[in-house]
């Protein structure tokens, strides 16, 4: 589909938020249009302008694409990067014209939770307590909070997600299932640059010999998805051979992992799964992940997080 560039309407309150919904909405869309919603902290990059791409196929040409950016605070622990994380909005909204967004949704914390902390929230259970949430915990709690109050907010038809979050885009899928959203999620292939580095909001902290050194997680998922004919044991053997070896890197987990509960697979698994890595390169953490087929022949694209029959991630 052929996008023509135009300047979003850009909305921080509620009140402007749902004129803009409702303004769409009286407008007569097609019956086959719908409303898709991409969800960002901002500080865009080509792999949120492709889930913007991704949301306008899925919306049709007359359908509604509204990009949300908001910092959640939820979802930082004490210590991470809150306050220095990068926020460009004219930047973000001068991007977003030429990818087909209608509605930039960019609303202060103050919008998002009216009341200051909320007192209840959206648990992501065992999943949210493995992996990303041993290390952070709460995270995913506070990501599944805001997700689901976006959505309320937003009143999509499909939302979108990078599926480099694997983790986050399986307990988005999980919430929305085991709580009867009515939404579709969709995952959207991992974007990378030349190098091999999947594209993060967070790559702009690396220096030159910090990005180097970062690319030593794509080479070894490379490796285990390359060693997956002689299974499970040896897709981790040949990914932690990458990493034991690279210089600047402090991994925080490497697990191969069921693509839809993350449950580490047995030694005799055989069939999809994902292998997930997190490390640091000086102050930056960073995640990455590749899809393995166990039945023998490494897999050609990123993870889905769900059943790969399912679909076609920051």
């Amino acid at each position: 589909m052929t996008t023509t560039p135009h300047a979003p309407a850009v909305v921080s309150s509620r009140a402007d938020l749902h004129d803009a919904l409702g303004a769409w909405t009286l407008s007569g869309p097609e019956p086959t249009d719908r409303r898709a919603v991409v969800m960002t902290m901002g500080a865009l990059h080509e792999g949120h302008l492709q889930l913007v791409r991704a949301a306008r196929e899925a919306a049709g040409p007359t359908g509604q694409v509204i990009v949300t950016i908001f910092v959640n605070p939820l979802q930082f622990g004490a210590g991470e990067d809150l306050d220095r994380y990068p926020r460009d909005l004219d930047g973000d909204v001068a991007k977003l014209a030429s990818v087909g967004a209608d509605v930039v949704f960019a609303p202060t914390p103050d919008v998002v939770y009216p009341d200051g902390d909320p007192i209840v929230r959206v648990s992501a259970g065992r999943v949210g307590e493995v992996l990303e949430g041993e290390t952070r915990p709460g995270h995913l709690d506070g990501v599944l909070t805001v997700v689901l109050k976006l959505m309320h907010l937003t009143r999509p038809d499909v939302a979108l997600f990078g599926e480099k979050d694997a983790q986050q885009l399986l307990a988005v899928r999980r919430m929305v299932r085991d709580l009867d959203v009515d939404v579709e999620v969709l995952g959207v292939p991992i974007v990378r640059d030349a190098d091999g580095l999947a594209l993060s909001s967070r790559n702009a902290y690396l220096s030159d010999d910090e990005r180097a050194s970062a690319l030593a997680l794509s080479r070894a998922l490379r490796a285990g998805a390359d060693a997956a004919g002689g299974g499970a044991s040896a897709v981790v053997e040949a990914a932690s051979g990458i990493l034991d070896g690279a210089a600047g890197v402090e991994v925080d987990y490497l697990a191969l992992v069921d693509p839809t509960t993350v449950d580490p697979v047995p030694a005799d698994f055989r069939g999809p799964a994902l292998l997930l890595v997190a490390a640091r390169t000086g102050a930056t953490r960073l995640i990455d992940n590749q899809a393995v087929d166990l039945a023998g022949s490494p897999a050609s694209g990123p993870a889905t997080g769900e059943d790969p029959q399912e679909n076609a991630s920051d």
